[in-house]
């Protein structure tokens, strides 16, 4: 099982993973999560200017943004996805969101495969905010078919580029685990999600029902998005949540 870290001051804990995204976070006591959901994408650097002006407008500091939804142009190489990662992060230390070394924030960054943002953009994210009376709140950080941290992506994908229907659904078997695990550190399971997301581009018909739906993984049903995971040779990808509040804001 995972272990987490609290992040004092920022009303949340999260599950330490690598440098670019943390696994998961989860609200503290006396807080809740919150996400709210732009429009259309909005293009990184003014993302993070709207970003900080809402945090500000609802009285909430830097520290509070915890989690995000992405959305690039296809997915990067490796080398692509070091250098546009280390350009993220950078911001997430000016605004002294970095914690002991690590990177609290929960992220899942998706390609998708018609109609995609000319620029790596924000298509969502989540922050903390103070309440007595909270119910516990979480999102789970998105999650290819790869373990991560141990090498390369080429090393460590399941099923490395076997697209067969057998394929997909090793891959898809893989992530729902990896989510489950990281609910389990986070105090959560399927019947305390408010919203399942599953990226993908090949068809997970054969498996919805044994794989997600019998296991309650879509106790809401599933929000399918016809992405492709950020990474060259990764092909299916989950997140999840469990939120007492979403917003869209406007374009």
């Amino acid at each position: 099982m995972y272990s987490t870290i609290e992040r004092p001051g920022a009303g949340y804990r999260f599950i330490p993973a690598v440098f670019q995204y943390s696994g998961g976070v989860a609200a503290l006591p006396g807080w809740r999560l919150e996400r709210a959901r732009f429009a259309e994408p909005v293009p990184l650097d003014e993302g993070f200017n709207r970003i900080a002006a809402l945090l500000g407008t609802l009285g909430l500091p830097l520290t509070a943004f915890c989690a995000c939804e992405l959305r690039s142009p296809a997915p990067f190489t490796e080398d692509g996805f070091r250098s546009f990662n280390q350009a993220y992060a950078a911001v997430l230390e000016d605004w002294g969101v970095l914690f002991d070394g690590r990177n609290p924030v929960a992220r899942s960054n998706v390609c998708p495969a018609i109609a995609p943002p000319g620029v790596p953009s924000f298509h969502a994210f989540s922050y903390a905010v103070p309440d007595a009376e909270a119910a516990p709140s979480f999102v789970v950080a998105g999650s290819g078919e790869s373990v991560e941290g141990k090498g390369t992506y080429a090393e460590n994908t399941i099923a490395f580029r076997d697209l067969t229907p057998a394929g997909i659904r090793t891959k898809a078997q893989y992530v729902l685990g990896e989510m489950e695990r990281r609910m389990e550190a986070l105090g959560a399971d399927w019947s305390k999600t408010t919203a399942v997301q599953v990226y993908t581009v090949h068809d997970i018909h054969p498996f919805l029902g044994e794989e997600l739906v019998a296991r309650g993984a879509a106790r809401h049903g599933v929000t399918w998005q016809h992405c492709r995971p950020p990474v060259v040779d990764l092909e299916y990808e989950m997140d999840c949540r469990g939120l007492p509040l979403e917003r869209v804001l406007p374009a």
